[in-house]
């Protein structure tokens, strides 16, 4: 009768993070939400909340990594909005504040129920995950695997939240800043109406920046291939 007790309470949490999943891909995907998420409506919401604008951004950044809106209409909205420095920041913050977020919903609400499912074969799996957190989340982010199922999946894990969020931290700072370093910069020169600084080092830095950051995954896995090749 315990033992059923004991099973109860980690299958119900379980079902409310399935619930809350679904939820939120209904909620990004089907709703009107996704309308409201443009530059101009937010720039509004955020000149009406003044000096708390930038709070108000990662906020919604925050929540929104957590309803599974993509995070590159996000940075594309922040960088515009703050342009390309302080938007990098915000991003950044909004977007380890969401994923900590994503990361304890899962670890509260999947975590236990996960464990009672774990045979040997992926126990191996799950305890090497966590000896090896920091460097298995940083090698995820570098190579962009999907951001949000991420968070919450690694929750179900045995990593450590200080080797996930420093692992995430790092992983996806050279991401952010290329992405919102060009979107925030071609802005600039949008609002400016000087087309002549389309070809300044500025905009070229920045489009070299984010053509690179295509190559940064086949960069990381090849580098991953070899390492192991010279180990063997």
């Amino acid at each position: 009768m315990e033992s059923n007790k004991n099973r109860r309470g980690p299958t119900i949490k379980a079902a409310v993070l399935v619930i809350f999943l679904v939820a939120a891909i209904v909620i990004a995907r089907f709703t009107p939400l996704r309308e409201h998420l443009t530059v101009e409506r937010l720039g509004l919401l955020l000149e009406a909340a003044g000096p708390w604008a930038p709070v108000a951004y990662i906020g919604t950044y925050a929540a929104g990594v957590c309803l599974f809106i993509p995070g590159t209409l996000l940075a594309t909205v922040g960088a515009a909005i703050f342009g390309p420095y302080y938007g990098f920041l915000y991003v950044w913050v909004g977007a380890m504040l969401g994923a900590s977020l994503a990361f304890f919903i899962g670890r509260y609400l999947g975590r236990d129920f996960a464990a009672s499912l774990v045979c040997d074969k992926l126990g191996k799996y799950d305890e090497a995950i966590e000896r090896n957190g920091f460097a298995t989340v940083l090698y995820l982010r570098l190579v962009y695997f999907p951001f949000t199922p991420m968070n919450f999946g690694m929750g179900l894990t045995r990593v450590r939240f200080l080797d996930y969020f420093s692992g995430t931290a790092l992983g996806i700072i050279v991401g952010t800043f290329i992405f919102t370093f060009f979107v925030g910069t071609i802005k600039d020169v949008w609002s400016s109406g000087q087309w002549g600084g389309l070809l300044s080092w500025k905009i070229l830095f920045s489009l070299g920046l984010f053509v690179f950051s295509f190559f940064i995954p086949k960069t990381i896995e090849r580098l991953r291939v070899s390492q192991k090749t010279w180990i063997a």
